[in-house]
């Protein structure tokens, strides 16, 4: 049987080839998990998907929660005191959120991208750094470049990747996760302490990247091993 990876759409109004706004994934996602041999199914941000979210999890096999805007600060006890966030959607929080604990709660493997790792990292109660200029000198470190990451040895991901230094990272991210949920384990960090990685301390296969591993699937074995992970796990 091939996995069916339920992967959480945006609203967007930026689409080509369709009448009006949309909903949209990011084809990049799409591409790597078809090439680990499963599939990936959309779900739009609307309050029925948010509303049957248990459902929705339970007629597939792993959940992939893609990159994106920022995360509202209410939804981790803040209020909002930076200037640098942008592209709030409600809609995105719910849905996201909602599927991360169905999931968890029906043990789903889960790859978690960017946001999708803050998601996964407040939907269990952590909390985010608001802008990464907080913590470091440089706070676009991390916006739009390539930087070594250090795994955790004998992690999920480690294992998945075959490597404790992957190639390729694309970081293209202005916020990291700050508070970790205690249901989380810090499984990889940047140089400058930048938590890159993380994994659920208890369920079977739940993952979290901070890192853009789509981006270079295509063309770099270890990033491409991760969604053959995922999608392994899913399909067991």
């Amino acid at each position: 049987m091939t996995p069916i990876i339920l992967l959480p759409g945006k609203l967007t109004t930026e689409s080509k080839g369709v009448r009006g706004d949309s909903y949209s994934t990011g084809r990049l996602y799409s591409d790597a998990i078809a090439s680990a041999g499963g599939v990936a199914l959309q779900v739009p941000p609307v309050a029925q998907s948010i509303n049957t979210a248990s459902d929705l999890v339970a007629r597939c096999d792993g959940v992939l929660i893609q990159g994106g805007g920022d995360i509202d600060p209410k939804l981790y006890g803040e209020k909002q005191h930076s200037d640098k966030i942008y592209g709030i959607v409600k809609e995105h929080d719910e849905l996201e959120i909602a599927i991360v604990h169905a999931a968890i709660q029906q043990n789903k493997p889960v790859l978690a991208i960017c946001r999708g790792m803050q998601i996964l990292n407040v939907a269990l109660g952590g909390t985010l750094y608001q802008d990464l200029g907080e913590v470091l000198a440089d706070g676009e470190a991390h916006w739009n470049t390539y930087h070594e990451i250090l795994l955790t040895a004998n992690s999920r991901v480690a294992i998945a990747m075959s490597t404790t230094s992957p190639n390729r990272s694309h970081s293209f991210h202005h916020q990291a996760l700050n508070k970790i949920a205690d249901d989380l384990a810090v499984t990889g960090r940047a140089l400058d302490g930048t938590v890159e990685a993380v994994e659920h301390k208890s369920a079977k296969w739940i993952v979290g990247v901070q890192w853009h591993p789509e981006d270079d699937a295509a063309i770099e074995p270890e990033q491409q091993n991760l969604f053959a992970a995922f999608v392994k796990a899913a399909k067991n």
